[in-house]
């Protein structure tokens, strides 16, 4: 999942989405990603759920993904179609999440500069790079560490447990282990819950 960029149309959102306007409270009841992707950002982008398609990136502000801890926000997001998530900053809790449900996501300050519903966005996590491609502007991201990749390129934590003890190996991820990993970002160390 991390090898090869991302592209596709921008949904573009402001600063504190928070998880109440990704997946109404009142659609908690499931955990079917079918069910949740069907309300995804109703109550902030009523025309979200009939606009995105598949291969569609998120852009958003600062503290996208705040407020409660659950991994139905990301499972709604993942399941309607969107590829990835740059953001100028997320949520903790979010992050680590969408990481965990195979969602691709990055940090990437100014992306939201200029950036409007249906510009085409071009992320490539393994480069670090997101562009506006429509306006021609380019944006250094927050990479990715080695062990994040790895959970993403087996399609998220559950999967990649799997796949790591069949094989024989170790649930531990490459880098992981108490505190933070060799690689990951200085201003990650908080995401490790």
């Amino acid at each position: 999942m991390t090898s090869g960029a991302i592209e596709g149309a921008a949904h573009v959102y402001g600063d504190n989405v928070d998880t109440d306007v990704i997946i109404p409270a009142r659609y908690l009841t499931t955990t079917d990603p079918g069910e949740l992707a069907a309300h995804c950002m109703e109550d902030l982008d009523p025309e979200f759920v009939s606009r995105v398609r598949a291969g569609d990136v998120i852009v958003g502000g600062r503290n996208f993904g705040s407020g409660s801890s659950r991994e139905h926000a990301p499972i709604a997001i993942r399941a309607s179609g969107v590829a990835s998530i740059a953001a100028e900053s997320f949520a903790r809790i979010f992050y680590r999440n969408s990481i965990n449900v195979g969602l691709p996501i990055v940090e990437c300050p100014g992306v939201t500069d200029g950036a409007e519903l249906g510009d085409v966005f071009r992320v490539d996590l393994e480069a670090g790079v997101v562009e506006n491609v429509t306006k021609g502007k380019r944006f250094d991201a927050t990479p990715l560490p080695a062990f994040m990749k790895e959970i993403l390129d087996a399609g998220g934590l559950m999967p990649w447990v799997a796949r790591s003890l069949a094989a024989g190996g170790s649930a531990e991820p490459v880098g992981a282990g108490v505190g933070v990993a060799k690689d990951e970002p200085i201003q990650a160390d908080w995401r490790l819950d």
